[in-house]
């Protein structure tokens, strides 16, 4: 935690963290951070336990407090040790349902404000293989925090940040010291707002009106659908080689199987190209407490040859990187005015800041880690992912909003770890037609993969 002018701890969230749970509740979608381990080996269940009573520490062990003040910042309070009773299965599910199983966590009640903000299962299935996982509100932390957590909760540290107890401050003092705190931003705020009006009347000057999309029926628009997610698991030594005889990197390898797998789902945009939305973590040492601690970078590429020849995509990758380096993105400057947005506009603000005029791939690459992370009993997992996802949404929602493809990979125990949610608008979802295209784009640069 930061020292406020007045010389107390401040615990209030980032605008940047603040912005994700108003726009999780303004528009209903659920974003979740999971991590997942499949053991075909006996588990030490005590050492299960273990992990579990010691993973609600540090960024795991907080939840959100609303201002009594509806323009008031959100602060963080204290919530250590577990959120939830660990949920273990001792009945054995069929071993083809594993997938079937992790998807039916994301649906169970995680809440940042209310509490629990993340829960652990363990699950037997036949055949001798357990399923553990811990799945988290995003709101909490993002993938490297979720990372950082289980790293600890493994050694056994147990870390307490040091916030407030929930409801610690009398509301008479709570609505004075946020009041204090909204009138000494107010010059901010109001860079803030000329920013806006400049940014606005800019897209005005420069845009095209684009035409209107046109409105597709949807059968049961408000049916809750489960968006397809699956994993992918490649040898490191063969992804590194294929990147290598293709004139890229591994990055660039994975940003080439992102974009080629947009272009399977959909996702090019008219003019040829394929928008890459990267999310780069920016946070800084163990001790950054910031839930969500990242950059945004877009960048543009055209999939046409990449199976042939990644250098170029390499190209746009590092220029891209350096351009949001040295101009950082403008958006971020109307931060400030994230507790003051009425709850209608939310949504068009989240669209703002993620350039969704575009159809974007999220795409993010977690890099080199340590294998520590795939021994929640001791011992490593046979597999191990992790990424983020989504509750279910209105099957409307998904129609109407261009659908998504957000990819995560990460280099663990001698394999890279492809994480894959998507859903394509207007076409048949289902989690083995995401398997097929994923092995028809992998064929395509000459590499093969396994799903768990």
């Amino acid at each position: 935690m930061t020292i406020d002018d007045a010389g107390s701890a401040d615990n209030r969230l980032t605008l940047w963290d603040e912005a994700l749970v108003r726009s999780n509740r303004a528009t209903g979608r659920v974003q979740l951070i999971q991590c997942v381990w499949v053991y075909e080996h006996p588990v030490n269940m005590d050492a299960v336990q273990e992990f579990y009573r010691n993973f609600g520490y540090g960024m795991a062990g907080r939840r959100v407090e609303r201002s009594p003040l509806p323009f008031g910042r959100y602060r963080w309070v204290s919530a250590l040790g577990p959120a939830a009773p660990l949920q273990v299965n001792t009945d054995p599910l069929p071993r083809e349902q594993v997938s079937d199983w992790i998807d039916g966590l994301a649906q169970l009640p995680i809440d940042p404000e209310n509490g629990p903000g993340w829960l652990m299962a363990v699950q037997a299935f036949e055949g001798g293989v357990t399923g553990i996982s811990v799945i988290g509100s995003h709101c909490i932390g993002d993938g490297v925090a979720a990372l950082l957590a289980v790293g600890t909760a493994v050694a056994g540290t147990r870390v307490d940040i040091g916030y407030p107890p929930p409801l610690s401050r009398r509301r008479g003092r709570a609505i004075a010291e946020d009041l204090r705190h909204t009138l000494r931003a107010l010059p901010e705020i109001g860079r803030a707002a000329r920013k806006a009006v400049r940014v606005l009347r800019g897209g005005e000057r420069e845009g095209v009106p684009a035409a209107a999309k046109p409105v597709r029926t949807v059968d049961n628009p408000d049916e809750p659908v489960i968006v397809p997610a699956i994993t992918a698991y490649l040898d490191l030594a063969e992804w590194d080689a294929r990147a290598a005889a293709l004139g890229g990197n591994g990055y660039s390898l994975l940003a080439g199987v992102s974009a080629k797998l947009g272009e399977r789902l959909g996702r090019r945009n008219p003019d040829g190209n394929i928008s890459l939305l990267i999310a780069i973590s920016d946070r800084t040492s163990e001790t950054d407490v910031r839930a969500n601690a990242m950059t945004l970078v877009n960048a543009k590429v055209d999939p046409t040859d990449m199976t042939q020849d990644l250098a170029p995509t390499r190209s746009v990758l590092r220029d891209a990187l350096k351009s949001a380096k040295d101009q950082p993105n403008e958006i971020l400057d109307l931060m400030p005015l994230t507790p003051l947005v009425p709850k209608r506009l939310v949504k068009k603000v989240a669209d703002m800041m993620i350039a969704s005029d575009d159809m974007p791939v999220v795409c993010s690459n977690m890099g080199d880690l340590p294998t520590v992370l795939t021994s929640v009993d001791g011992t490593e997992a046979e597999y191990t992912t992790f990424f983020g996802v989504d509750r279910a949404a209105p099957r409307g929602e998904l129609e109407h909003g261009d659908g998504q493809l957000v990819v995560v990979s990460g280099r663990i125990g001698g394999k890279i770890i492809i994480g894959i949610v998507a859903y394509q608008s207007g076409a048949e979802n289902s989690k083995s037609r995401l398997r097929d295209l994923t092995t028809q784009t992998l064929a395509e640069f000459d590499l093969t993969a396994v799903y768990v």
